[in-house]
């Protein structure tokens, strides 16, 4: 990985009759929009996450069509027509592309620690919750910028095979737009929740593991409570009210609204993020 400097001292004032330094070359003060711009120099020079990245993009386009070919196939019927989301089927994908988003943000904290490169950057940046702050800002918009043509080809390209036995809809219908770009919002924020799971137990493996008990263990586990209780439960589960926003029209009985489930997935992310922001805080790495 690329190492990068932070720097902490105020600008040098030259003596008469010296050399005049480059300003660049001039040690600047750390603020918060630098930081932002050496992690961001790091995401980009890691090829995991380039990989990561490029992975989530072709789960979501890629499932997404496979599912609208798979439905077209078989299309459904009655009352299953009549309750049929085209816009959530083309956007299918997000259920495995939340893992890769996920595991890329884990990894922009956790390969600093596995190679020790985070002690290098605490001593650049010894208030050190700013460099969890820039990667969460740099997970969250690099991972956004990558899903919206993600989910546009899966919409898009969905709807074409869909179309062929009149299951389609259109971008321009009430809530699809929110659907699609939703969608978007969703994985940066699952991006960010690998982040502060990588920044809390400071391993990938751990990190990973947590990752899929959060998104798919609590669901699990709602799921096997009988009765209405469990159906009430599992709709705050972190993936099952997050992913709420992939529906054009969710089913008010299995899942919360499309702002109050994002809200609620942002809300468990929010708190991950603190306990990261609390352990990192104590300066013990």
């Amino acid at each position: 990985m690329t190492s990068i400097s932070y720097h902490q001292h105020g600008h040098h004032q030259p003596r008469a009759g010296a050399a005049r330094v480059p300003a660049y070359a001039l040690p600047q003060r750390v603020s918060q929009g630098r930081v932002i711009r050496a992690e961001w120099t790091k995401l980009r020079t890691q090829p995991s996450a380039l990989w990561a990245g490029a992975g989530a993009i072709g789960l979501t386009a890629g499932f997404g069509i496979l599912y609208a070919a798979l439905l077209a196939a078989r299309p459904p019927h009655g009352a299953a027509a009549a309750a049929f989301d085209p816009t959530a089927v083309s956007l299918s994908g997000i259920q495995l592309a939340q893992i890769a988003v996920g595991v890329l943000g884990a990894m922009l904290i956790t390969s600093e620690y596995g190679s020790g490169m985070i002690r290098a950057t605490f001593a650049a940046v010894p208030r050190r919750l700013p460099v969890l702050w820039g990667k969460a800002a740099v997970a969250l918009a690099a991972v956004f910028a990558a899903s919206v043509p993600a989910v546009l080809i899966a919409f898009f390209a969905g709807q074409s095979v869909l179309a062929k036995v009149g299951l389609d809809t259109s971008f321009g219908q009430p809530g699809v737009a929110r659907a699609v770009l939703g969608s978007a919002a969703y994985l940066a924020v699952a991006a960010v929740l690998g982040l502060g799971l990588g920044a809390l137990l400071r391993n990938t493996a751990a990190a990973v593991t947590a990752l899929f008990g959060l998104l798919f263990g609590l669901q699990l586990l709602a799921g096997l409570i009988p009765g209405a209780t469990g159906v009430t439960l599992e709709k705050f589960m972190p993936s099952t009210a997050g992913q709420a926003i992939a529906s054009v029209h969710p089913d008010p009985g299995t899942s919360l609204g499309p702002w109050a489930g994002l809200g609620l997935f942002a809300g468990y992310t929010v708190i991950v993020l603190a306990l990261a922001a609390r352990r990192m805080s104590r300066g013990d790495a």
